[in-house]
Protein backbone atom coordinates (compact mmCIF):
# COMPACT_ATOMS: atom_id res chain seq x y z
CA UNK A 1 0.00 0.00 0.00
CA UNK A 2 1.61 3.61 -0.93
CA UNK A 3 2.07 6.35 1.39
CA UNK A 4 -0.66 8.28 -0.55
CA UNK A 5 -3.07 5.57 0.33
CA UNK A 6 -2.05 5.67 4.12
CA UNK A 7 -2.12 9.34 4.17
CA UNK A 8 -6.28 9.15 2.86
CA UNK A 9 -6.87 6.75 5.35
CA UNK A 10 -5.07 8.70 8.09
CA UNK A 11 -8.10 11.92 6.79
CA UNK A 12 -10.64 9.71 6.74
CA UNK A 13 -9.98 8.19 10.23
CA UNK A 14 -9.69 11.54 11.46
CA UNK A 15 -12.83 12.53 10.74
CA UNK A 16 -14.62 9.42 11.77
CA UNK A 17 -13.53 10.15 15.52
CA UNK A 18 -13.62 13.90 15.61
CA UNK A 19 -17.27 13.35 14.16
CA UNK A 20 -17.97 10.82 16.91
CA UNK A 21 -16.24 13.10 19.52
CA UNK A 22 -18.56 15.71 18.69
CA UNK A 23 -21.84 14.00 18.82
CA UNK A 24 -20.91 12.99 22.51
CA UNK A 25 -19.70 15.66 23.75
CA UNK A 26 -22.17 18.11 22.30
CA UNK A 27 -25.33 15.60 23.50
CA UNK A 28 -23.81 15.48 26.44
CA UNK A 29 -23.83 19.96 27.14
CA UNK A 30 -26.87 19.68 25.24
CA UNK A 31 -29.38 17.14 27.22
CA UNK A 32 -27.68 18.54 30.45
CA UNK A 33 -28.94 21.86 29.32
CA UNK A 34 -32.23 21.05 28.25
CA UNK A 35 -33.15 18.44 31.33
CA UNK A 36 -31.91 21.79 33.53
CA UNK A 37 -34.24 23.69 31.65
CA UNK A 38 -36.96 20.91 32.08
CA UNK A 39 -36.60 21.09 35.75
CA UNK A 40 -36.11 24.66 36.31
CA UNK A 41 -39.65 24.72 34.68
CA UNK A 42 -41.27 21.86 36.42
CA UNK A 43 -39.42 23.43 39.42
CA UNK A 44 -41.42 26.86 38.86
CA UNK A 45 -44.62 25.07 38.23
CA UNK A 46 -44.33 23.55 41.61
CA UNK A 47 -43.41 26.75 43.43
CA UNK A 48 -45.40 29.31 41.62
CA UNK A 49 -48.57 30.24 43.94
CA UNK A 50 -51.91 29.52 42.30
CA UNK A 51 -53.90 32.85 42.86
CA UNK A 52 -57.09 32.74 45.02
CA UNK A 53 -60.37 34.36 43.45
CA UNK A 54 -61.28 37.05 45.19
CA UNK A 55 -65.12 36.54 47.28
CA UNK A 56 -67.27 38.93 46.67
CA UNK A 57 -70.76 38.15 48.14
CA UNK A 58 -74.29 39.75 47.28
CA UNK A 59 -76.30 41.53 49.88
CA UNK A 60 -78.98 39.18 49.61
CA UNK A 61 -82.20 39.16 51.30
CA UNK A 62 -85.35 37.14 50.63
CA UNK A 63 -88.51 36.08 52.53
CA UNK A 64 -89.95 32.32 51.80
CA UNK A 65 -92.83 32.85 52.94
CA UNK A 66 -93.53 36.69 52.03
CA UNK A 67 -93.20 38.98 48.92
CA UNK A 68 -89.78 40.86 49.98
CA UNK A 69 -86.74 40.38 47.61
CA UNK A 70 -83.93 41.95 48.06
CA UNK A 71 -80.45 41.72 45.84
CA UNK A 72 -77.57 44.14 45.79
CA UNK A 73 -73.94 43.66 44.41
CA UNK A 74 -72.51 45.97 47.40
CA UNK A 75 -72.54 44.34 50.62
CA UNK A 76 -70.68 45.17 54.20
CA UNK A 77 -67.18 44.54 53.90
CA UNK A 78 -64.73 44.66 56.67
CA UNK A 79 -60.93 44.23 56.80
CA UNK A 80 -59.19 40.75 57.50
CA UNK A 81 -58.99 40.29 61.66
CA UNK A 82 -61.63 43.61 62.17
CA UNK A 83 -65.00 43.57 63.20
CA UNK A 84 -65.55 47.28 62.45
CA UNK A 85 -67.35 48.07 59.13
CA UNK A 86 -65.85 49.47 56.66
CA UNK A 87 -67.01 52.90 55.32
CA UNK A 88 -68.32 54.20 53.39
CA UNK A 89 -71.30 52.20 53.59
CA UNK A 90 -72.91 52.34 49.47
CA UNK A 91 -76.38 54.22 49.22
CA UNK A 92 -77.78 51.79 47.70
CA UNK A 93 -77.44 49.03 50.69
CA UNK A 94 -78.65 52.16 52.96
CA UNK A 95 -81.85 52.26 50.91
CA UNK A 96 -82.08 48.31 51.30
CA UNK A 97 -81.84 48.50 54.98
CA UNK A 98 -84.47 51.28 54.76
CA UNK A 99 -86.80 48.49 52.91
CA UNK A 100 -85.97 46.06 55.20
CA UNK A 101 -87.16 48.15 57.90
CA UNK A 102 -90.31 49.17 56.44
CA UNK A 103 -91.07 45.61 55.46
CA UNK A 104 -90.34 44.08 59.41
CA UNK A 105 -92.64 47.16 60.98
CA UNK A 106 -95.19 45.70 58.50
CA UNK A 107 -94.23 41.87 59.28
CA UNK A 108 -93.83 41.80 63.16
CA UNK A 109 -93.52 37.95 63.23
CA UNK A 110 -90.58 38.24 61.38
CA UNK A 111 -87.33 37.54 62.16
CA UNK A 112 -83.87 38.04 60.09
CA UNK A 113 -81.14 35.86 61.14
CA UNK A 114 -77.05 37.69 60.14
CA UNK A 115 -74.64 35.47 60.04
CA UNK A 116 -70.93 36.84 60.16
CA UNK A 117 -68.03 34.72 58.37
CA UNK A 118 -64.42 34.64 59.66
CA UNK A 119 -61.12 32.47 58.38
CA UNK A 120 -59.25 30.33 60.30
CA UNK A 121 -56.10 32.44 59.88
CA UNK A 122 -57.84 35.86 61.35
CA UNK A 123 -57.35 37.13 64.48
CA UNK A 124 -60.06 37.40 67.04
CA UNK A 125 -59.64 41.04 68.71
CA UNK A 126 -63.21 41.17 69.38
CA UNK A 127 -65.13 40.73 73.14
CA UNK A 128 -66.81 38.36 71.11
CA UNK A 129 -66.63 34.36 71.33
CA UNK A 130 -65.64 34.77 67.58
CA UNK A 131 -65.08 37.37 64.74
CA UNK A 132 -67.62 36.06 62.67
CA UNK A 133 -70.43 36.80 65.36
CA UNK A 134 -68.73 40.48 65.95
CA UNK A 135 -68.85 40.99 62.38
CA UNK A 136 -73.14 39.96 62.47
CA UNK A 137 -72.98 42.23 65.43
CA UNK A 138 -71.82 45.17 63.58
CA UNK A 139 -74.12 44.53 60.92
CA UNK A 140 -77.14 44.49 63.46
CA UNK A 141 -75.97 47.47 65.08
CA UNK A 142 -76.15 49.27 61.68
CA UNK A 143 -79.85 47.87 60.84
CA UNK A 144 -80.66 49.15 64.54
CA UNK A 145 -79.25 52.74 64.10
CA UNK A 146 -81.69 52.46 61.03
CA UNK A 147 -84.62 51.92 62.93
CA UNK A 148 -84.72 48.12 62.36
CA UNK A 149 -85.90 46.78 65.79
CA UNK A 150 -83.10 44.38 67.62
CA UNK A 151 -85.92 42.23 68.75
CA UNK A 152 -86.36 41.34 65.18
CA UNK A 153 -82.62 40.25 64.54
CA UNK A 154 -80.75 36.90 65.63
CA UNK A 155 -76.87 37.28 64.80
CA UNK A 156 -74.59 34.19 64.67
CA UNK A 157 -71.02 33.48 63.73
CA UNK A 158 -69.39 30.78 61.51
CA UNK A 159 -66.38 29.87 60.04
CA UNK A 160 -65.40 30.01 56.36
CA UNK A 161 -62.14 29.72 54.71
CA UNK A 162 -63.76 29.50 51.09
CA UNK A 163 -63.85 33.72 51.62
CA UNK A 164 -60.88 35.36 49.92
CA UNK A 165 -60.05 38.95 51.15
CA UNK A 166 -58.28 41.16 47.73
CA UNK A 167 -54.62 42.55 47.85
CA UNK A 168 -55.35 45.17 50.40
CA UNK A 169 -57.04 42.29 53.06
CA UNK A 170 -60.58 43.61 52.46
CA UNK A 171 -63.17 41.04 52.89
CA UNK A 172 -65.75 41.98 50.26
CA UNK A 173 -69.15 40.73 52.07
CA UNK A 174 -68.75 38.21 54.92
CA UNK A 175 -72.06 37.97 55.53
CA UNK A 176 -75.44 36.27 54.88
CA UNK A 177 -79.13 36.74 55.54
CA UNK A 178 -81.93 34.43 56.43
CA UNK A 179 -85.54 35.81 57.00
CA UNK A 180 -87.62 33.50 58.94
CA UNK A 181 -91.26 33.75 60.45
CA UNK A 182 -91.88 33.17 64.36
CA UNK A 183 -94.49 31.16 65.52
CA UNK A 184 -96.97 33.63 67.48
CA UNK A 185 -97.87 30.21 69.61
CA UNK A 186 -94.71 28.72 70.41
CA UNK A 187 -93.37 30.82 74.01
CA UNK A 188 -91.05 27.91 74.44
CA UNK A 189 -87.98 29.98 73.35
CA UNK A 190 -88.69 33.69 75.06
CA UNK A 191 -88.92 31.43 78.54
CA UNK A 192 -85.96 29.94 77.81
CA UNK A 193 -84.37 33.33 76.88
CA UNK A 194 -85.61 34.88 80.36
CA UNK A 195 -84.04 32.03 82.19
CA UNK A 196 -80.89 32.40 81.05
CA UNK A 197 -81.35 36.17 81.41
CA UNK A 198 -82.26 35.82 84.97
CA UNK A 199 -78.75 33.63 85.35
CA UNK A 200 -76.98 36.70 83.84
CA UNK A 201 -78.18 38.23 87.03
CA UNK A 202 -77.70 35.61 89.20
CA UNK A 203 -74.24 35.20 87.78
CA UNK A 204 -72.73 38.35 86.37
CA UNK A 205 -69.37 39.07 84.47
CA UNK A 206 -66.91 39.79 86.68
CA UNK A 207 -63.49 41.71 85.67
CA UNK A 208 -60.83 42.38 87.68
CA UNK A 209 -58.28 44.98 86.07
CA UNK A 210 -55.20 47.53 87.03
CA UNK A 211 -56.10 51.57 87.42
CA UNK A 212 -54.60 52.77 83.86
CA UNK A 213 -54.67 49.56 82.44
CA UNK A 214 -55.33 49.91 78.24
CA UNK A 215 -57.01 47.21 77.20
CA UNK A 216 -59.16 43.75 78.87
CA UNK A 217 -58.46 40.87 78.36
CA UNK A 218 -61.41 37.87 78.46
CA UNK A 219 -61.10 34.50 78.23
CA UNK A 220 -63.16 32.27 76.02
CA UNK A 221 -66.12 31.90 78.84
CA UNK A 222 -66.09 36.19 79.52
CA UNK A 223 -66.17 36.18 75.79
CA UNK A 224 -69.62 33.79 75.68
CA UNK A 225 -71.07 36.02 78.40
CA UNK A 226 -70.67 39.45 76.63
CA UNK A 227 -72.53 37.28 73.88
CA UNK A 228 -75.07 36.42 75.55
CA UNK A 229 -75.67 39.57 77.91
CA UNK A 230 -75.71 41.25 74.09
CA UNK A 231 -78.87 38.53 73.22
CA UNK A 232 -80.37 39.47 76.49
CA UNK A 233 -80.47 43.21 75.85
CA UNK A 234 -81.69 43.15 72.06
CA UNK A 235 -84.36 40.59 72.89
CA UNK A 236 -85.61 41.99 76.01
CA UNK A 237 -84.95 45.63 75.28
CA UNK A 238 -83.00 45.97 79.04
CA UNK A 239 -80.06 47.47 79.45
CA UNK A 240 -76.28 46.34 80.27
CA UNK A 241 -74.99 47.77 83.52
CA UNK A 242 -71.94 48.14 84.36
CA UNK A 243 -70.91 48.59 87.85
CA UNK A 244 -67.78 49.34 89.22
CA UNK A 245 -66.31 48.97 92.88
CA UNK A 246 -63.25 49.73 95.15
CA UNK A 247 -62.11 48.14 97.89
CA UNK A 248 -61.91 50.54 101.50
CA UNK A 249 -58.52 52.39 101.04
CA UNK A 250 -58.29 56.15 100.92
CA UNK A 251 -61.20 58.14 101.32
CA UNK A 252 -64.75 57.19 100.89
CA UNK A 253 -65.80 59.54 98.46
CA UNK A 254 -62.39 59.53 95.78
CA UNK A 255 -63.51 55.76 96.38
CA UNK A 256 -66.86 56.41 94.49
CA UNK A 257 -65.03 58.41 92.30
CA UNK A 258 -62.68 55.46 91.10
CA UNK A 259 -65.44 53.39 90.69
CA UNK A 260 -66.70 55.24 88.36
CA UNK A 261 -63.93 55.40 86.01
CA UNK A 262 -63.39 51.87 86.17
CA UNK A 263 -67.28 51.46 85.01
CA UNK A 264 -66.22 54.00 82.63
CA UNK A 265 -63.12 52.45 80.82
CA UNK A 266 -64.77 48.71 80.87
CA UNK A 267 -68.26 50.82 79.03
CA UNK A 268 -65.22 52.53 76.82
CA UNK A 269 -64.19 49.19 75.84
CA UNK A 270 -67.69 47.65 75.25
CA UNK A 271 -68.55 50.40 72.77
CA UNK A 272 -65.58 50.07 70.84
CA UNK A 273 -66.23 46.29 70.66
CA UNK A 274 -69.41 46.64 69.09
CA UNK A 275 -72.08 46.99 71.93
CA UNK A 276 -74.15 50.20 71.14
CA UNK A 277 -73.29 53.18 73.56
CA UNK A 278 -77.04 53.50 74.12
CA UNK A 279 -77.66 50.54 75.68
CA UNK A 280 -75.02 50.55 78.54
CA UNK A 281 -75.61 52.30 81.90
CA UNK A 282 -72.50 52.77 84.43
CA UNK A 283 -72.43 53.86 88.07
CA UNK A 284 -69.89 53.15 90.85
CA UNK A 285 -70.36 51.64 94.49
CA UNK A 286 -67.08 52.47 95.69
CA UNK A 287 -66.25 50.06 98.45
CA UNK A 288 -70.15 49.81 99.88
CA UNK A 289 -70.43 45.94 98.40
CA UNK A 290 -67.58 43.95 99.00
CA UNK A 291 -67.05 40.55 97.81
CA UNK A 292 -64.22 39.49 100.50
CA UNK A 293 -62.24 40.49 103.63
CA UNK A 294 -60.37 44.12 103.42
CA UNK A 295 -58.16 43.25 105.75
CA UNK A 296 -56.04 41.00 103.71
CA UNK A 297 -54.51 42.21 100.07
CA UNK A 298 -56.26 39.22 98.37
CA UNK A 299 -58.97 40.08 100.01
CA UNK A 300 -59.22 43.70 98.80
CA UNK A 301 -58.21 43.15 94.87
CA UNK A 302 -61.10 40.88 94.93
CA UNK A 303 -63.16 43.56 95.85
CA UNK A 304 -61.70 46.41 93.24
CA UNK A 305 -63.79 45.13 90.14
CA UNK A 306 -66.35 45.56 87.34
CA UNK A 307 -69.47 43.96 87.35
CA UNK A 308 -71.55 43.93 84.18
CA UNK A 309 -74.83 42.39 84.32
CA UNK A 310 -78.40 43.76 83.10
CA UNK A 311 -80.84 45.12 84.71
Amino acid sequence: MSKKTFYLLGIVLTIILGTILYYFLCCSVCCNAEKGANNQDETESVVSPKLKEITKNAFLINDANGDFNLKLNDNFNFKTSNFSIEEPVSKDIENGVLKLKDYLIENPLKNINITGFYRSDETNNSAYPNLGLARANSVKNYFVLHGVSSKQIDTNGKLNDTINPDENSTLFGPVSFNMLTADASDTSSMEALKTACDAIKENPLVLHFKTGQASINLTAEQRQKIADISHCVDKLGVKMQVIGHTDNTGDAARNIVLGQERADFAKAYLTQNGILDSNIETSSQGPKVPVADNATEEGRAENRRTVITIN
